[in-house]
């Protein structure tokens, strides 16, 4: 059964003002570390054994003798085991007593159940949680369902292998590293069993999940990672912001076109595959004339999940999608809470949330800030599930 509301309510009353941002140690944590401590807040990263250097040494915070901050942004490192572990009860509880706001990233709704999130996890989360299981493409109800509901443009689905008739994308998790992706392209069918059978050879994917995988037309175009805020603290005229723009960086596939086409020819046929693990991220801006498109898919969406899944969206949000020939969006992925490029706003803010707050604001900043203005007027239920 869900969590209710009024459970993580009653769990706030106990908290103390003000609370302490909390974030799994992977994937935006700087940002989120970061951002909290620009707006005075204590920021903590939940890390695994073995994956907890970055935050617990090279950007842990540093005072001098009169408590003042010289450098880093974590402020306190807690290391588990397994990420997993973090929703075990002892964890949940010391996360309580210490009025932890956890702000969710893709490395907790990947290293910790689903189901122990939306049943078991009865801490404050920043956002929305029963929103986070629309990112997996195997569910009944997942992103597709939600852009369709509120009409905004998605690749074409193809329905079997046998039909696709041309450039299309395989979408399905990579075998060994379940955060990342297996995903590859084909313009026939015959091209679809060739590939599946090298990427099935060398353990890149399973046949399980290539059984459930999604196939969709590959729409041509660049790409670009649209990082919305949506705050219910505000008039709803005013509730959506866009905060910056990022491209990825992905493993191979970036190396393998830098590559001029004689030497990509001469590269065998299992390292024609290129991999979309995704390794870094870019900034970017879009013509100002394609801005009201890009908008226009946000409010929809905000719309459709506040029908779908009352209270709907709650802070950061990323639509990544592709801009056609015609300079027209369209949405291939969602990320139901702070997306994964973000660290390119870290500290020096970008264009579009700078313009909109005179000041440096990165998306880190402004779920602090979102957190701070709500506890200044009471209204910290509205910003939590």
């Amino acid at each position: 059964m869900a969590i209710s509301p009024s459970e993580i309510h009653r769990v706030l009353e106990g908290y103390q003002d003000p609370p302490r941002v909390g974030t799994v140690g992977s994937h935006s944590a700087l940002d989120i570390a970061d951002g909290a401590v620009a707006e005075g807040l204590s920021s903590l990263v939940l890390t695994q054994s073995g994956r907890d250097a970055t935050y617990a040494q090279y950007f842990r915070t540093l005072r001098d003798p009169h408590g003042t901050r010289r450098r880093g942004c974590v402020d306190e490192v807690w290391t588990y085991p397994k990420f997993a572990d973090i929703a075990a009860a002892p964890s949940q509880e010391r996360l309580r007593v210490h009025s932890v706001l956890l702000v969710p990233n893709r490395a907790f709704s990947s290293y910790v159940p689903l189901s122990a999130i939306e049943s078991e996890f009865r801490v404050p989360i920043v956002g929305s949680r029963a929103m986070l299981r629309i990112e997996e493409r195997t569910e009944r109800e997942n992103y597709y369902t939600v852009l369709e509901s509120a009409g905004i443009p998605t690749p074409r689905k193809i329905p079997t292998p046998e039909e696709i008739d041309r450039l299309a994308i395989v979408k399905l998790p990579h075998a060994r590293r379940k955060l990342e992706r297996g995903f590859f392209t084909a313009a026939s069918p015959a091209e679809y069993d060739r590939k599946s059978a090298i990427l099935l050879g060398n353990g890149t994917i399973s046949a399980d999940d290539l059984a459930r995988a999604r196939i969709e037309e590959y729409v041509i175009g660049p790409v670009f990672n649209f990082n919305f805020f949506f705050s219910p603290l505000v008039p709803r005229a005013e509730g959506l912001e866009l905060l910056g723009v990022d491209e990825r960086r992905e493993s191979n596939l970036d190396g393998m076109v830098r590559l001029p086409a004689a030497q990509q020819l001469e590269l065998s046929e299992a390292q024609r595959i290129p991999e979309y693990t995704v390794v870094g991220h870019g900034t970017l801006t879009v013509r100002e004339s394609i801005l009201e498109d890009v908008f226009r898919m946000g409010e929809k969406f905000v719309d459709a999940t506040r029908d779908r899944y009352p209270p709907g969206i709650l802070g950061p949000f990323c639509l990544q999608t592709c801009i056609d020939r015609d300079g027209k969006p369209c949405v291939f992925d969602v990320a139901a809470r702070i997306g994964g490029g973000t660290n390119i706003h870290l500290g020096l803010g970008h264009p579009y949330g700078n313009a909109l707050y005179r000041g440096p604001m990165s998306t880190g900043r402004r779920i602090a800030r979102e957190i701070r203005l709500a506890v200044s007027e009471g209204r910290l239920a509205e910003i939590v599930t």
